[in-house]
């Protein structure tokens, strides 16, 4: 298993100026703000489960940009139905991961069912043009580098650790300043500082 906030360091040290970052509610959020807010990062707050369909909406309407989509188990066990219609529509710039830490950790931790049902296997199902479950950081390199070669969709599924990581804030940006600058930041292309 990975520490959640070593594998979104890692995600986040490949990411480049021109591309989409959003982010499932809570913690996931919260541990991307912290380690590298930018214009391009979309915060979802308080809206569960909605993540990869705006991932998808974003990558059909903008094919030129890479989007990156960090959800949780829960968020997507919560919107299952969105991951055929993503293998379907099959944009090839969408980067969907998914950190597994099996359990609903912002509400307190409660045990999620991923420990029963693969998501890596329902994507490949799906259809993703790749799915793959990584479990080391060495792994989750090698699945990024896959997506800056090949066209998606891309599924990645990390196993993570649920273990707190103490002094993380909240996203102190307001709901309306995260659309305005992330809109801003797509329509530039990223290049908005």
């Amino acid at each position: 298993m990975i520490d959640r906030i070593i594998a979104i360091e890692t995600i986040l040290n490949r990411v480049k100026a021109g591309d989409s970052v959003l982010s499932t509610t809570g913690m996931i959020s919260r541990e991307v703000f912290v380690t590298d807010d930018r214009p391009g990062n979309f915060y979802m707050i308080g809206s569960m489960g909605l993540l990869s369909s705006f991932g998808l909406g974003l990558a059909i309407m903008s094919p030129q940009q890479r989007v990156l989509v960090l959800e949780g188990d829960g968020s997507s066990l919560m919107s299952l139905g969105n991951m055929p219609i993503i293998a379907t529509e099959r944009p090839g710039n969408l980067i969907h991961v998914i950190l597994d830490n099996e359990a609903y950790e912002s509400t307190g931790s409660q045990p999620s069912i991923s420990s029963k049902v693969d998501l890596a296997q329902i994507g490949k199902s799906c259809g993703y043009a790749h799915a793959v479950r990584v479990e080391d950081v060495e792994a989750l390199e090698g699945a990024l580098s896959d997506c800056d070669t090949n066209a998606g969709p891309h599924l990645i599924l990390v196993k993570a650790g649920i273990a707190p990581v103490e002094g993380i804030p909240r996203v102190s940006h307001s709901p309306t300043t995260i659309r305005d600058r992330f809109k801003a930041a797509t329509q530039s292309g990223g290049q908005v500082k």
